[in-house]
């Protein structure tokens, strides 16, 4: 008779998923990512979460992790030998890797940050484009992906044929948990971002009100990779952050955050909108450059839009 199979033997790992989706270069590089994600899923759970006394181009403290988090993707990143720049939050300049290769990385090495003392989850976001970055849009990445590291360890990707969701196993290896996640055009939950703008928005007061008399759920973390998540791993929702007098153009970064996740919520299909332009049709003019928001249900992004007046 023949030995049992283990527990993870019949599941389809990132491995053998990319290789009816994506070229043999680019499936490379996404597994290169992918183990990045498995050192700094270990380093949350072994590094002090305290502050790295150093700030990124924004001027925000960088914390242990932050730091941390950075310099493990760079290694992984140079030595794919697939990657001739890299674009990152942390970092002011573009990083010029193997001039000659065929990829260009995009990303936030860790979103949420702030949360980890009270273990909130948090999460990296990746996008990749063949060539240069700036000058081009979104919709032109061949790849995005995010990792959240939360009471599991998921990566949810997409390289142009749907998202898909996978978890790191027991022994460290991301396996298919879902395959074509799916947003419908209906919101029940809302995520909103930038509360402080409320008081002079009026526009975003009424819209705050009429969600809560549609008897719609908040679901609000404060790490934006733990809120789309909850949108694509529940199949609807809306998350928005808008302008305000602090952030006129926003707070969220284009390049590294929104861009990467106005992809992979057209892949699942829900859209995305910085009120005026779907945020995939946004040109990339700057690696600091900031915009609004919005992302998750078709029609609930539409309703944010006209209640904010910018369409």
């Amino acid at each position: 008779m023949d030995a049992p199979m283990p527990p993870s033997a019949s599941r389809i790992s990132l491995n053998k998923h990319l290789f009816e989706r994506a070229p043999d270069r680019l499936r490379h590089l996404i597994l290169d990512i992918a183990r990045a994600a498995k050192y700094i899923h270990y380093a949350i759970r072994t590094t002090e979460a305290g502050l790295a006394g150093s700030r990124n181009q924004f001027g925000e403290e960088q914390v242990k992790l932050d730091v941390l988090s950075n310099a493990i993707i760079e290694q992984h990143l140079r030595e794919s030998r697939l990657v001739a720049r890299y674009i990152s939050e942390e970092q002011k300049d573009v990083v010029e890797l193997s001039p000659e290769a065929p990829y260009s990385v995009v990303f936030d090495p860790l979103d949420g940050s702030s949360l980890v003392d009270v273990n909130f989850a948090i999460g990296s976001i990746f996008g990749v484009y063949e060539g240069e970055v700036i000058g081009k849009k979104p919709r032109e990445q061949v790849a995005a992906l995010y990792v959240i590291y939360g009471p599991r360890t998921v990566l949810v990707c997409s390289s142009g044929h749907g998202t898909h969701e996978f978890i790191l196993n027991d022994v460290g290896e991301f396996i298919l948990l879902r395959e074509h996640l799916g947003i419908g055009d209906a919101a029940k939950v809302f995520a909103p971002g930038n509360l402080h703008a409320m008081v002079e928005d009026a526009p975003y007061r009424s819209l705050l009100e009429a969600w809560l008399q549609d008897n719609m759920s908040l679901r609000y973390s404060g790490c934006m990779v733990a809120d789309v998540h909850h949108i694509l791993s529940k199949g609807q929702g809306v998350f928005l952050y808008p302008g305000g007098p602090t952030y006129p153009e926003g707070k969220l970064r284009h390049v590294f955050e929104c861009g990467p996740f106005a992809y992979l919520v057209d892949q699942a299909g829900g859209s995305s909108s910085d009120g005026a332009q779907s945020i995939l049709e946004k040109e990339i003019t700057a690696i600091d450059q900031r915009t609004p928001f919005i992302i998750g249900s078709k029609k609930e992004v539409e309703r944010v839009c006209s209640f904010l007046g910018r369409v």
